[in-house]
């Protein structure tokens, strides 16, 4: 019943693009882990108000079947804000109609009145006891793309076999029901609910925990500047700022307002280098700042860079941010726990994809490291299993410049993770020290872990698959490459097949997934490197790492050693010409 929509529609059947009608309606939007993400449009394959609806009318039936007391519970949703005219969807449409689906079945919703990041709705499943969690986003994509993110009971992002569930029930409900495209409805509904002004009350006082150093906070001469690029961000950064007694960053005025067209920038995703940064560089110049925050469009991302002695700015990779929190963190830790015992039940987590620095400082320091699968699903539901056995979890990170510093969220948070930075940026200043300076000696103490990642662009499924048949019988049927240039390979797990070679029962530890393509070589130099497809994007993505003991500082020997690595692995392994593959570009 979308007008929009409706009339695109017609107007192709009319005249005659059965070609159009075909990507539009060829084949439903897959409904996965990450519940959904595709273009806002019409047709079955993209984001519009009647795929909004079956999705929602699909998980209200998988909730009802799982939760006797959803109708006491009910569930949150929120919404970033993302529009496309041309459609007519929005963010704040979508939640809302997904909220109408919910109220029709008698469910209480929680339904944010205002944008909010993508942290307070894990945060407030959690918080209020909720059977589960919706936010509409698409993060860092693309304008034209939305997406709908879904959290269960337990705060964390849903994984399998909850996403089979769902989409069974989704294609068990696709009619619409008798009043789905009546949103209005909701609002004389007493079992609508807004939690915005408790959520904001609560967030903030539940991260000040992590706040060690008020009293250095309120003297700092550190300034900061914050971008949001035209996302969620600005405001809740600004009060996180206030509640650890800091005074706010400068935010760059371009890009400190919501606006969907991301006008200032090419991709709106603060990982993608430089570029996004371009304006934050000018106003930290021009107000004298050396430290630069950066939020993707639903802040659940931070990107940092520090101006450096020289005069140019460094950005940290997802990785060496990683190691200085968790060093903060671990100190800031230890420092408030003098129980030598206490140690024992401390975690930290990160993805197998992400630099093994943690390992390294859990290691010498004597608490425990784990690895998950890529994603923060993974990590999430697993700090949840450990914080139900008594254990502290004190941070989690991804190299997409993702981290889990609270355990209120069990999920990325740019927000926390961004005031967290700055306490920690604030502290090493009256030491005289650089957030650079502080990573050398992280390195220096617990050993230099050199990374280097990036993807190939690969719209062609068949191409992808034939890439990785290709490394699984290499030299014949069944047979992984024995070296890859002139690196030999030392160890391979697969987690597409379930094969791991440094297990006696060559049977992989970590959940194998056949839906996803993955394989971790290690070569005989104690280099890393994975390979793998990605779940939202046509991206075919690698991860490397050299990994050295304390006391080995000759780092651009290393970081020689691992280019050359890299480039066989992209001669050898991706063969970008024979495959034609498009390089990732600045």
């Amino acid at each position: 019943q979308n007008p929009k929509t409706s009339a695109t529609v017609k107007q192709l059947v009319a005249d005659g693009n059965a070609r159009e009608l075909q990507k539009y309606f060829g084949s439903r939007m897959e409904f996965g882990t990450a519940g959904l993400r595709a273009a806002m449009g019409a047709g079955i394959s993209h984001m519009n108000d009647l795929t909004i609806i079956q999705t929602t009318q699909g998980f209200c039936r998988y909730l009802e079947k799982n939760f006797s007391d959803l109708k006491k519970r009910g569930v949150v949703i929120g919404f970033d804000a993302r529009a496309h005219l041309s459609s007519g969807g929005s963010s704040k449409r979508f939640a809302r109609l997904a909220a109408n689906t919910f109220i029709s079945q008698g469910v209480p919703v929680y339904l944010f009145s205002d944008i909010t990041p993508t942290p307070f709705v894990p945060y407030t499943v959690t918080h209020l006891k909720l059977c589960a969690g919706i936010m509409i986003t698409a993060s860092h994509n693309p304008k034209q793309d939305n997406g709908y993110k879904v959290y269960w009971e337990n705060g964390a992002q849903i994984i399998s076999p909850h996403d089979k569930g769902i989409s069974q029930a989704i294609e068990e409900n696709q009619e619409p029901w008798p009043q789905a495209w009546d949103d209005k409805l909701i609002d004389s509904s007493l079992l609508l609910h807004d939690p915005y002004a408790t959520v904001n009350k609560e967030y903030f006082k539940d991260i000040q925990k992590q706040c060690f150093h008020r009293n250095i906070n309120k003297e700092t001469n550190l300034k900061f500047v914050h971008t949001s690029v035209h996302g969620v961000g600005h405001k809740f950064v600004q009060l996180a700022f206030k509640a650890f007694d800091l005074s706010p960053p400068f935010a760059v005025p371009e890009q400190k307002d919501p606006d969907p067209e991301f006008p200032t920038v090419k991709y709106p995703n603060p990982e993608e280098g430089k570029g996004v940064l371009t304006l934050s560089f000018a106003l930290a110049e021009k107000d004298g700042a050396k430290i630069i925050l950066a939020n993707d469009p639903d802040a659940d991302r931070l990107a940092v860079a520090e101006k450096q002695e020289s005069g140019e700015w460094k950005v940290f990779s997802g990785n060496e941010l990683g190691a200085l929190l968790g060093w903060w963190i671990f100190t800031c830790w230890k420092s408030n726990n003098r129980d030598t015992c206490a140690i024992k039940d401390v975690y930290m987590l990160s993805s197998t994809v992400s630099s093994k620095i943690l390992r390294a400082i859990a290691l010498k320091e004597g608490f425990h490291f784990e690895e998950t699968l890529t994603g923060f699903k993974w990590m999430g539901n697993r700090a949840k299993q450990l914080m139900d056995q008594g254990k502290a979890v004190l941070f989690a990170f991804e190299e997409a410049i993702g981290y889990m510093c609270c355990p209120a969220v069990l999920d990325k948070d740019g927000v926390s993770a961004a005031v967290i930075t700055a306490e920690m940026a604030s502290f090493l200043a009256t030491r005289n020290l650089s957030l650079s300076q502080q990573l050398k000696a992280v390195y220096d103490e617990y050993g230099f872990h050199i990374t280097k990642a990036s993807y190939f662009i690969c719209h062609d499924p068949k191409v992808i698959q034939q890439l990785f048949d290709n490394l699984r019988n290499f030299d014949g049927k069944n047979t992984y490459p024995k070296s890859c240039g002139r690196f030999k390979v030392s160890g391979i797990r697969d987690l597409t097949t379930g094969y791991d070679s440094s297990q006696p029962d060559q049977k992989a530890i970590l959940p194998t997934s056949k839906s996803s393509q993955m394989i971790t070589f290690t070569f005989a130099n104690g280099g890393v490197a994975t390979m793998r497809t990605s779940g939202t994007e046509p991206k075919i993505k690698y991860y490397s790492e050299l990994c050295a003991p304390p006391g080995n500082s000759d780092v651009e020997q290393l970081k020689k050693e691992l280019d050359e690595l890299v480039n066989a692995l992209e001669k050898h392994f991706f063969q970008p010409e024979k495959n034609n593959l498009q390089r990732k570009t600045e």
